[in-house]
């Protein structure tokens, strides 16, 4: 299932530039978009976590400077029974964190300063259980290329505003100016529809599987209330909106109409849920 999904993604993400590159540059931009989609598409599956790690300035956290978190995580892949992740720090006070990679060999979970500050060694851990389990379930590959293509998405559909903002319509007329109007409006919904076909529901599971690892619910529905209060007090500034569906908690603003294409379900039910679990 994992590999079907993938190859969707990646699909549409071909047909999507190609599309894009025929409405922009007619015979000639369809042939420069197919060779940026054929390069998107080996980069997406081979670097997407890299882009996103250096997107929020990861850096590798050594063994010698964060000990605990080492030994932590450590403990929990072993319960897990799973290679030991690579690890990083986002250097940034929001308390948060994610997990990314391609497969379990190639696996790396990144924890915010804010989060090794504000949390106890207890909700620590329930968070870092929460994105081993992502890591388990083997659903970190296609969450990090839906942020990755969500954000060329992003981009393209400012580009499109830029040119029907600069009236751009030198070639085409009016049919070129109305495919303009489509790809800026459409383009954002797009992206935001790509994130939710990955499925809240896999906020649930790794929430529940971060659980079965320490056969505990309770840390990690209290880290979650920590991390959802922070980020509605103080949401993110800096960063890219469509990288919230890797982080457990969405870590920028979500209000009114926003909430309703959440790529995450309401901490209040993952809270509730968590405390139902029994042990």
């Amino acid at each position: 299932m994992l590999r079907i999904k993938t190859f969707l993604l990646l699909a549409f993400l071909t047909a999507l530039l190609l599309g894009v590159g025929y409405l922009l540059g007619s015979k000639t931009g369809f042939i420069i978009a197919l060779f940026i989609a054929l390069a998107m598409n080996f980069f997406s599956y081979w670097y997407s976590d890299k882009i996103v790690l250096a997107i929020y300035r990861a850096e590798k956290a050594s063994k010698k400077e964060y000990p605990g978190l080492h030994s932590c995580i450590e403990d929990l892949s072993k319960k897990a029974k799973l290679p030991k992740p690579k690890i990083f720090i986002l250097p940034m006070q929001t308390p948060n964190a994610f997990a990314t990679g391609r497969n379990t060999k190639h696996a790396a979970v990144a924890v915010t300063q804010g989060a090794l500050q504000m949390l106890d060694k207890k909700e620590l851990s329930g968070v870092l259980s929460h994105e081993l389990s992502h890591i388990k379930n083997n659903d970190i590959l296609i969450t990090t290329i839906a942020a990755v293509i969500a954000g060329v998405i992003g981009y393209i559909a400012f580009y499109a505003r830029m040119m029907l903002w600069m009236g751009d319509n030198r070639h085409g007329g009016i049919i070129r100016i109305i495919a303009l109007i489509v790809v800026a409006i459409f383009m954002p919904l797009a992206a935001l529809l790509i994130q939710l076909a990955i499925s809240r529901t896999r906020e649930f599971i790794a929430d529940e599987g971060g659980a079965e690892i320490l056969k505990d619910g309770r840390p990690l529905a209290s880290a979650l209330l920590k991390l959802d209060d922070y980020a509605k007090a103080r949401p993110l500034r800096k960063g890219n909106n469509a990288t919230a569906c890797l982080f457990i908690v969405n870590p920028f603003s979500a209000k009114g109409m926003a909430k309703m294409f959440s790529t995450h379900p309401s901490t209040e039910e993952r809270v509730k849920r968590l405390r139902q679990l029994k042990f």
